[in-house]
């Protein structure tokens, strides 16, 4: 009995080993996974493209710094011309094809409109714009760094927009959100973009992205791990914020049981913090009226006729020295001659900074079409704005819209249109303000846009009576006179953008 329990035994352990061994036996498959990457040219074209005219510039010399085979070939400007009138409805989507002046066979080809002077309009010497360029793109180029779907990139882009001069978030996140969908047609909520403000608050310099000074303070007193200070400084600034704020140390010191010694030195680790984060990013480009270099210059003749060209300012045309083409032609001859170590060397040199020179030089070549092209699609589209210069022209308009008129894809319109400007006749504009949302439908079966309707409740709020002003109900029944069904809760969120205060503090 016994030996038949041990026997017993054995047969389940046994048993269950091999079904251990079974568990822990390892299977090979394998499995065909189609993954996209970018070739170089394509990661270069993509940086290019989202350059605004000045990086684009910088961007220039340090190439040609850094090549020795790449020269400019002063005289030509590669980044300019006309490209027609853009804005005709019998415009081909080719126009922004059209080449330069160096083109044609002779100059008695070239078509008048392309002889005019490069600018078309000066450019005013000093332009007052709330966007920064050099503080919005160094916050951009930390992008990489981060683990973002396409969507957080497009949501993170324009919280970045919406920045002050000090790096911090001036507006409530619920009034965010309803201007990404009255303006740019961008829909969601204040869940996800606190979600992306998370995201930004993790950017250099410690403190930007903040929604108050409270928030700026201590997320650069987080971010310093190697203070000893840290978590005296957390409590100072959680919990008696207010003392602070109004210099209450002693208060402090008694609820916080502090020596005056550690008082000193918490004082002393405040006075690093830096309550204006952004300025430690901006150099000119934070100040407000400094000079914004449009990237695109559109002019409008007597006739209706509207003209294009891309704004190449100081740049220059690139090409591949002659010096090396016939150094790697001479080279070229001696294949079947043994060739010492240095001269092989200076072979991989020279062929290595010359593909690198035309891959850049082409790169530009694309750069420039496709920001032809988008801004050809953009001026049919929106012709009646550059024509009259009324917003309350612009038509409903997308990135799909663009992109499909221009034949490219989205996330290509959207690196052109990124920190790029226009000059026309009436101002200088972001491309960001051609992109209206459809908000509401008329009478007659067109859609409105946001900003059409509130030019129609600033007009009706400017005629009120001002002893009895009109309620939120109220304007809504007009504008419905008028065309627009538009819920009063939508009035009330137009005004609160408008900065039109409610009926009973306009009297």
């Amino acid at each position: 009995m016994c030996i038949l329990s041990l026997l017993c035994t054995f047969a389940l352990d046994m048993a269950q080993d091999n079904r251990q061994t079974q568990q822990q036996v390892q299977v090979q498959a394998q499995q065909q996974v189609q993954v996209q990457t970018l070739s170089p040219q394509q990661v270069m074209l993509v940086r290019l493209t989202e350059m605004p005219i000045e990086a684009l510039q910088q961007r220039i010399e340090n190439e040609c710094l850094e090549n020795p085979w790449l020269e400019k070939r002063e005289g030509v400007d590669d980044e300019s011309g006309f490209s027609g009138e853009a804005g005709n409805s019998d415009d081909s989507g080719d126009s922004g094809d059209a080449g330069t002046e160096y083109d044609y066979r002779s100059e008695d080809d070239i078509p008048d409109y392309m002889l005019r002077p490069t600018y078309a309009k000066p450019t005013p010497e000093s332009v007052e714009y709330g966007d920064t360029l050099s503080f919005y793109d160094k916050l951009k180029e930390q992008m990489p760094d981060f683990d973002l779907t396409e969507r957080d990139r497009m949501l993170l882009e324009y919280l970045i927009g919406e920045l002050d001069d000090s790096g911090l978030l001036g507006k409530p996140l619920y009034q965010i959100v309803d201007e990404a969908e009255i303006y740019q047609g961008i829909s969601t909520t204040e869940k996800e973009m606190l979600h992306v403000l998370g995201i930004l608050q993790q950017f250099d310099p410690a403190g930007v992205g903040a929604r108050t000074l409270q928030e700026c303070l201590l997320l650069q007193i987080k971010r310093d791990e190697k203070s000893p200070y840290r978590s005296l400084l957390t409590k100072v600034m959680e919990r008696y914020f207010d003392d602070f704020i109004h210099k209450r140390w002693e208060r402090i010191q008694q609820r916080l049981k502090l020596s005056p010694l550690q008082v000193e030195e918490l004082k002393r680790e405040i006075k690093h913090l830096n309550p204006r984060p952004g300025s430690s990013l901006g150099e000119k480009g934070i100040v407000l009226g400094h000079q914004i270099t449009p990237d695109f210059i559109v002019d409008t003749d007597e006739d209706g006729h509207i003209t294009m060209q891309l704004n190449g300012g100081n740049g220059t045309a690139l090409m591949i020295s002659p010096d090396a083409t016939e150094k790697l032609q001479a080279y070229a001859r001696l294949k079947d001659t043994q060739l010492s170590k240095a001269v092989q060397e200076d072979i991989r040199f020279t062929r290595e900074y010359v593909e690198r020179g035309q891959l850049f030089i082409d790169a530009l070549a694309q750069r420039r079409e496709s920001m032809i092209r988008t801004m050809n699609a953009i001026i049919r589209l929106q012709k009646p704005f550059f024509l009259e210069g009324d917003d309350t022209l612009l038509k409903p308009m997308k990135l799909e819209d663009v992109a499909e008129l221009a034949g490219y894809d989205i996330s290509t319109v959207s690196r052109v249109c990124n920190s790029k400007y226009v000059q026309t006749p009436f101002g200088i504009y972001s491309l960001k303000h051609f992109f209206t949302h459809k908000a509401v439908q008329k009478d007659d079966a067109e859609m409105a846009t946001a900003r059409q309707v509130m030019a129609s409740l600033q007009e009706l709020v400017d005629t009120e009576d001002k002893r009895n002003p009109l309620s939120d109900e109220k304007l809504a029944s007009l504008l419905k006179q008028k065309g627009y069904d538009i819920a009063r809760r939508t009035i009330a969120k137009y005004r609160e953008i408008m900065k039109i205060p409610i009926a009973r503090m306009r009297k």
